[in-house]
């Protein structure tokens, strides 16, 4: 197997991408944070003590899309045309939803997964008060589409 942020030597280095031409991409990223029963009903209310928990993170989220480069040393600074996330309050968790789009050389899956673990970390740093047992569960990427290797898709197990 060969990983292509490794040198033939075994160095890490950052994958030149210059003769790529650029195509738009896009890949979508879930994940969850887990809470009582408390903080959920206190969420769907909007009677979280540190205010809309929800607004927040999904610009917590957006904003690290536009992130990543100065968080992964080996990403590239690619353009982010499009970010959107989704939140969503459930039985027992809320569902963070985070789609990226560009159009550029390479693809945007760290972007996407960034934007829900910053979205994630936010919701908990903002129930932590309410509900010190929150956590982030059950991330990755669901989808991914353009680029040389096309779409693909999954579930979270």
């Amino acid at each position: 197997m060969k990983f292509t942020h490794l040198t033939s030597t075994g160095q890490a280095h950052m994958v030149d991408v210059t003769e790529k031409q650029p195509t738009v991409r896009a890949a979508t990223a879930r994940g969850e944070v887990a809470c009582s029963p408390e903080v959920l009903a206190a969420l769907r209310d909007g009677t979280v003590p540190k205010g809309d928990v929800l607004a927040v993170a999904r610009v917590a989220g957006i904003s690290a899309a536009k992130k990543v480069p100065d968080l992964l040393p080996l990403a590239h600074t690619i353009g982010v045309h499009g970010c959107s996330v989704d939140l969503d309050i459930r039985d027992d968790h809320v569902a963070i939803e985070a789609t990226v789009r560009t159009a550029d050389r390479t693809g945007v899956e760290m972007e996407a997964l960034t934007a829900v673990s910053v979205a994630a970390l936010s919701v908990v740093d903002m129930v932590k008060g309410v509900d010190r047992s929150a956590y982030v569960r059950r991330m990755g990427i669901t989808a991914k589409s353009g680029g040389r290797s096309g779409d693909w898709s999954r579930e979270l197990p």
